[in-house]
């Protein structure tokens, strides 16, 4: 796994090989980030990476100049991990929380321009996941969403849903907290 763009590209990310989460890969990651590239200044938002699993995105991110980046881990390997890559990489503005994702949406005081959830695809409820992150006052009022899941979930439906892009067998849907 590596970091794809911005001032990181290039670096590999290479966790152990006993870790458990499932990375986004590398072509989902380009188009997700072809795609944000051109609405986002990334030295402007505020980012939170929820299940951030091995901190992929968020490095992508800070890679890309987000200065606020929060990234949430609940499981103590992988936080160690991204922990430890953070200083390897040496990312400044960027905080890893060892927290279950859940509580930490009914802590946080802060808000975000962009939250990613990748959580595990075997999740209970993970169809209910967009709704009660967007429940909460942590996405500012023109933030968005981002949700990774399985081809198995469609959220058009969704009063939130703006678009879902694919990438192989990784599916992105976006969000906004206005209904749309």
């Amino acid at each position: 796994m590596r970091i794809i763009g911005g001032d990181l590209r290039g670096k590999q990310i290479l966790p152990p090989a006993n870790y458990k989460a499932r990375p986004t890969t590398d072509f989902a990651k380009e188009g997700l980030f072809n795609i944000l590239a051109n609405q986002l200044d990334f030295s402007d938002i505020s980012f939170l990476d929820l299940f951030s699993g091995t901190g992929s995105i968020s490095f992508e991110f800070a890679s890309r100049g987000c200065t606020m980046v929060t990234a949430v881990e609940m499981n103590t390997l992988h936080y160690n991990f991204i922990k430890s890559s953070v200083s390897k990489l040496g990312i400044n503005g960027m905080q890893v929380v060892r927290h279950n994702a859940f509580d930490f949406l009914e802590i946080c005081r802060l808000q975000y321009d962009i939250i990613f959830a990748d959580p595990p695809y075997e999740i209970a409820g993970l169809e209910g996941i967009p709704d009660k992150i967007l429940s909460y006052p942590i996405l500012k009022d023109d933030g968005m969403l981002i949700f990774e899941h399985p081809a198995a979930f469609n959220f058009k439906g969704n009063p939130h849903f703006i678009r879902e892009k694919k990438y192989g067998n990784v599916h992105f849907s976006f969000f906004s907290k206005k209904i749309v």
